[in-house]
């Protein structure tokens, strides 16, 4: 394993808390960092940019009251994600930001990471990236990564067709450093199957949507735990791309799925209607199959933590020579 030196004695469990659109705010991002698991989030979430700032304020300011106040206590650190999309016109004066603050973790995705690494190890930051293939993993590391997230099939939000199990083992093949792995990771269990096929961490988003820090719409949270697998639609012909989207969310605003219009090359108008991707048509990823409840992210933690014990003391199957 190839754990930073950054993120060593600074976990409760192998983890990040994935950045969801409308959904990781700061409460959700300190709970997750008090609880011993990296705290992420959107940064377009903050808006307009001057709100970016503010929020980064706020949490270093939160965290660090909660050190002094609890000096034995494990905290993670804290992450922005950005999006380097060449037609994001916030990720120039927001990525100027994250440097301001010094961000000790930035995680990059849609777009070539180079100007963000660059940028943050000038300041000693890591950066990991977001891949949803070989391919982008390759030109990642290339660009100096310090760390890949595979987001396999099954993801909330963009992911990738290919098998978490196929993704991860043949990334691992070229690639040495810090590897963290997604898609319907929701217990603790599954934190320790991340590892012993590669990785060093697990990235969680969907199980951490339905917490009570969340800033997802009630409704939403209660859909989560009321559907299951079956209830997902993967469609590139809402954001424009293929993600996991929660069919009760989509049929409420009278969208027949079975009928969507054929993508257009500008990834424009991909469907007839007045309710917003993320905002009204709530994406989830598999990891629903097991979400029950909406607890708070302290309580979460602390049975993710427990069943992560419970997974790795698990010994050898007895049909199992050894």
């Amino acid at each position: 394993m190839s754990l930073p030196a950054a993120l060593r004695n600074t976990l409760s469990v192998p983890a990040i808390g994935a950045p969801m659109f409308l959904v990781s705010f700061p409460p959700l991002v300190t709970a997750l960092c008090r609880a011993g698991i990296v705290g992420a989030f959107p940064h377009v979430n903050a808006r307009p940019s001057e709100q970016l700032d503010a929020w980064l304020t706020g949490i270093e300011a939160d965290l660090a009251a909660h050190r002094r106040a609890h000096p034995d206590a494990t905290v993670a650190p804290h992450c922005v994600n950005l999006i380097v999309h060449r037609t994001n016109p916030r990720f120039e004066p927001d990525l100027e930001i994250v440097v301001s603050h010094e961000v000790p973790l930035v995680i990059t995705c849609l777009g070539h990471p180079g100007k963000v690494i660059a940028a943050v190890h000038r300041y000693g930051g890591l950066v990991f990236c977001d891949v949803i293939n070989a391919e982008h993993a390759r030109k990642a590391a290339e660009a100096g990564a310090d760390g890949l997230i595979c987001v396999g099939g099954g993801a909330g939000g963009h992911a990738s067709s290919q098998s978490q199990f196929s993704l991860v083992r043949e990334i691992r093949e070229f690639w040495d450093g810090c590897l963290v792995l997604g898609g319907s990771i929701s217990d603790g269990w599954q934190i320790r199957a991340a590892e012993v096929l590669g990785a060093d961490l697990a990235y969680i988003g969907t199980r951490f949507l339905a917490t009570a820090e969340s800033n997802a719409q009630e409704a939403y949270k209660r859909m989560v735990v009321d559907c299951s697998v079956k209830d997902l639609v993967y469609s590139d012909r809402f954001s424009g791309v293929h993600a996991n989207f929660l069919l009760p969310s989509i049929a409420r605003h009278g969208i027949d799925v079975a009928a969507l219009p054929p993508k257009r090359p500008d990834m424009t108008g991909l469907v007839d209607t007045e309710a917003k991707v993320w905002r009204d048509i709530w994406s989830a990823g598999h990891g629903i199959a097991t979400i029950h409840d909406v607890p708070a992210v302290a309580e979460l933690a602390a049975r993710l933590a427990a069943e992560y014990r419970a997974a790795c003391a698990v010994p050898p199957s007895a049909a199992v020579a050894v």
